[in-house]
């Protein structure tokens, strides 16, 4: 979820990097740099934080002329936010910005350092902008040497390198990570997006995988893996906040496509071969800990109810889960053997904080799960685990709740190889599942298309169940608030095994029931709870891998081996169902009536 600009021309260049940059924002960022050659010579910025702080940084510094510039908006993977990790990176000549992830940077950074090369940084990145200042010593051509570096890279990449050795041209190359060439009237601009670039230029090429390259003024070479291409310019759009949203009707929507790319950057450098690890943890956090208490609001509340099912069963550590806005003002008893866990996309959100600060008064070690560093959550925190959801501008979370859930599921593996709850082959088994998260995740047009279909036969009633069991009751209460919040229609999640306690008194056909039904976890019993409402003529709804004879509507769900995999994929369901219920009923489902995407008052 990082942005790049690249800039070659005679235009102040400071100002055209940053207010791309800008542009860049609602993908969000820790960190953030510019480059600039000017007179042949390098000069670079970097900053902590939002891009203010790199704007007051360069303030004095001016850039005119003839040159190249690149820049970059870090949302960290490899590395902890520092300046230091932030991009540019920077060699004894050259810099480089890049999004993606290079698979093979350890074995190439052993590499170079067995040649005498000093790392400066923990990121993946900086081996490219070393690699290629090893072929220029080696005797090779600016160009020759960039092609000989991006050769040896493995996995997905987006590239800007500028070089003293070639002071007005920009080197770039694409596999997997988005990059597009924009051109205005005499000037050449690179971005990741082309909100960067829109009122700058008209025209862009937006490169496929494979594809590399150089710009210089008045000229931009193009090759792919059979040789030299012809550069064949779409117009921009004109509009930027339908830019920002790739073609997609709502932010919301888009953000719910995002979440197999997002999960996976919660899980990048984590999630190792035998388990899972986080470096941003000091291990003495856990001493003397044996219990956790969750506490968190709304859709954050939900993940952690998830997240207390996976760890008192595999980790076999007690969990209690609070909502935030209660635990304030019930006099708790509060233990200092006890881990005090907030969980918060915003890391404002003002009844979670002052419950930090309780907690912390009492003695208590606490960890943050958030998606936003710095934020007043974090800065409370003792310790912090980043989800890495990019910003989120939809109000009604969706990516945020996916990326909660994953750290929670990776947290549980972390602690259970601690304290030896769980074996090397549990681990192993729940590892295979968590690496299959990201295609659970995937949105496929058929599946879309038949709960658009679907969505027009739920705009009435007198209201909604979700009902689910287990893990996947709090899923249900999560499906239930998702379509509240946007369509505004009465929604409730509900533990399926209750509804014969009092609930199913409202079961009539105007009711409609939502049911969540994995296959890997207590089918069987929650088949016979939605047998219940159906005799009572309940309309059903069955979200399952296998067909419910007794279900009106059925959206069919992939055949998984782990209930996770079903997890997933059956939250993107319900997402998807409240979107388009929302908009048939022609609401504005990234701003919904009464609601704002960080709460910061009581």
């Amino acid at each position: 979820m990082c942005g790049i600009v690249g800039y070659i021309g005679a235009q102040e260049k400071k100002k055209i990097l940053l207010d791309g940059l800008q542009e860049l924002e609602y993908r969000g960022y820790d960190s953030a740099g510019i480059a600039v050659i000017s007179d042949g010579k390098l000069q670079h910025f970097k900053a902590v934080g939002k891009l203010k702080n790199l704007r007051e940084k360069a303030a004095d510094f001016r850039s005119e002329g003839p040159g190249a510039a690149i820049g970059h908006t870090r949302w960290a993977t490899h590395g902890k936010p520092t300046e230091l990790n932030a991009h540019p990176h920077v060699g004894a000549f050259s810099y480089v910005v890049h999004n993606g992830i290079i698979e093979n940077y350890r074995e190439l950074k052993e590499e170079l350092e067995a040649e005498g090369v000093r790392f400066l940084s923990q990121t993946d990145t900086e081996t490219v902008v070393h690699l290629f200042e090893q072929k220029i010593k080696e005797g090779l051509e600016p160009f020759d040497a960039f092609k000989a570096t991006i050769d040896r890279l493995e996995g997905a990449y987006a590239i800007l390198l500028i070089s003293e050795a070639a002071p007005e041209t920009i080197f770039f190359a694409k596999n997997g990570s988005p990059l597009l060439i924009a051109f205005g009237a005499e000037e050449i601009y690179f971005a990741s997006s082309d909100t960067a670039v829109i009122g700058h230029a008209k025209e862009a090429y937006y490169l496929e995988d494979g594809e590399y390259g150089y710009a210089c003024p008045g000229e931009v070479k193009l090759f792919g893996p059979e040789g030299e291409k012809t550069i064949s310019t779409k117009p921009l759009p004109a509009d930027k906040a339908m830019a920002q949203k790739d073609g997609y009707r709502f932010f919301m929507e888009k953000e719910i496509y995002e979440q197999s790319t997002v999960i996976s950057d919660t899980m990048l450098g984590r999630v190792l071969e035998d388990r899972v690890e986080f470096e941003e943890l000091d291990p003495s956090l856990f001493e003397g800990i044996d219990a956790i208490k969750i506490c968190a609001c709304g859709t954050s509340y939900h993940a952690g109810l998830a997240g207390a099912y996976l760890l008192e069963r595999m980790a076999k550590i007690p969990c209690q889960v609070e909502i935030a806005s209660e635990f304030r003002y019930k006099d708790p008893l509060l233990s200092p053997r006890t881990l005090f866990v907030t969980i918060s996309q915003s890391g404002e959100t003002a009844d979670t904080l002052e419950a930090l600060k309780m907690a912390k008064r009492a003695g208590l070690k606490s960890l943050s799960i958030c998606n936003v560093d710095n934020s007043s959550i974090v800065r409370e925190s003792d310790a912090a685990i980043l989800t890495r959801a990019g910003i989120e501008k939809g109000v009604a979370s969706t990516k945020a709740f996916a990326t909660q859930v994953m750290v929670l599921w990776m947290l549980t593996l972390y602690l259970g190889r601690r304290n030896g709850a769980m074996t090397p082959e549990a681990i192993a088994h729940e590892l295979e599942a968590m690496r299959h998260a990201p295609r659970a995740l995937l949105v496929g047009e058929r599946l879309h298309e038949r709960i658009h279909r679907l969505s027009k036969r739920y705009l009435h009633g007198h209201g909604f169940f979700f009902i689910g069991r287990d893990l996947f009751f709090p899923l249900a209460l999560e499906g239930a608030l998702k379509l509240k919040e946007i369509s505004y229609l009465h929604a409730e999640g509900y533990p399926a095994g209750e509804m014969k306690h009092g609930p199913i008194a409202l079961a009539d056909a105007e009711l409609f029931t939502i049911a969540l039904m994995p296959k890997t976890l207590l089918y069987d019993k929650i088949k016979s709870n939605v047998e219940e409402l159906s005799a009572r003529d309940a309309t059903i709804l069955a979200i399952s891998p296998e067909a419910f004879e007794l279900a009106d509507d059925f959206i069919r769900t992939e055949e998984a081996d782990h209930p996770m995999l079903e997890f997933f994929e059956m939250m993107v369901v319900t997402q998807l169902l409240a979107l388009e219920i929302s908009i048939r009923l022609g609401n504005d489902v990234d701003m919904p009536r009464n609601l704002a995407k960080s709460v910061t008052v009581e």
